[in-house]
């Protein structure tokens, strides 16, 4: 049976305005081995209060590796994704991903998310910026092969809910296997593709997946208007979108699929984090999955 790892986006605790190690604690009393932050470059008053439950670039990643290692809790993935699509592309965003790469190998993450923007950028046509990423992402693969982390593309904007514009991104560096495909079930949805579809056409590209469901009143008010969610209000399982994410999780478990299903709700401080957690569990296990547990977690419990 192939073995995936379980886990959820530290923006679940958000609203709750709860602390990185919050989320940690979180993880390690309901058994769960991975999380994906968010990460800024510096330092922030509401980071240093407490009340931001993602991580920074300033914070030493050795130690803080560690410190999630006591809480049997590994990074699956850092959420690096400033938009690539726009001017600032160049300036801002592909600095900023290339220190989350060199950070996130010394965190022993081993993959770093980057995406699009959610609306079609102002004072360019789609093929120059299409252009303008391609020489982006050529910028950040060139440190994502030093030091051997992947970068994934994450579905989430203009052009990569849309398939053929996705298909050429994945292929800007070529054949390299270090730009990949982060699958958001979500976020295809919303957009208004069909997600089963939209997941069997990149099956051999996709390296992590954001696990999100959409309430009926969102589907209702935006489908087909919309690219991204910045995160669901209803539980994994209790949208309209779950039938999908099942049908997505069993041709992942066909296909040998053995990254990382990272949840993204609003967490309500947890109960709907943990609504979730119970459906997905129940849900890989009939997809044929078993839950990996990294081998540092299991020798602490």
């Amino acid at each position: 049976m192939p073995e995936i790892g379980i886990g959820f986006h530290t923006d679940a605790f958000n609203s709750s305005h709860k602390s990185f190690e919050e989320a940690l604690a979180w993880a390690q009393e309901h058994d769960v081995h991975y999380i994906e932050p968010g990460v800024i470059e510096g330092a922030s008053w509401i980071h240093g209060l407490g009340y931001f439950p993602h991580i920074s670039l300033i914070e030493d990643p050795v130690l803080l590796r560690r410190k999630m290692e006591s809480y049997g809790v590994a990074f699956s993935q850092i959420d690096a994704a400033y938009p690539l699509s726009g001017r600032d592309g160049l300036t801002v965003a592909v600095p900023y991903i290339q220190k989350a790469i060199a950070w996130a190998s010394l965190a022993g993450s081993p993959r770093v998310a980057t995406t699009d923007g959610l609306h079609k950028p102002e004072g360019l046509d789609d093929r120059e910026a299409l252009d303008l990423m391609k020489r982006s992402y050529g910028e950040i693969i060139r440190v994502a092969e030093a030091h051997e982390i992947v970068v994934n593309i994450e579905v989430h904007g203009y052009f990569t809910t849309r398939p053929d514009w996705l298909a050429e991104m994945l292929d800007f560096c070529g054949d390299t296997p270090w730009l990949r495909l982060n699958l958001d079930t979500g976020n295809t949805f919303i957009a208004g593709n069909d997600p089963v579809e939209f997941a069997e056409r990149f099956l051999d590209r996709i390296n992590h997946v954001h696990i999100k469901d959409v309430s009926a009143s969102l589907a209702e008010a935006v489908r087909g208007g919309a690219t991204g969610i910045a995160i669901s209000h209803v539980p994994a399982g209790g949208g309209v979108n779950a039938e999908n994410i099942r049908r997505i999780l069993g041709k992942l478990s066909a296909h040998g699929f053995d990254g990382v299903l990272s949840i993204e709700c609003e967490g309500e401080g947890g109960p709907m984090l943990a609504d979730s957690l119970t459906w997905l569990r129940r849900e890989i296990a009939e997809a044929g999955f078993t839950e990996r547990i990294p081998s540092f977690a299991a020798a602490t419990t």
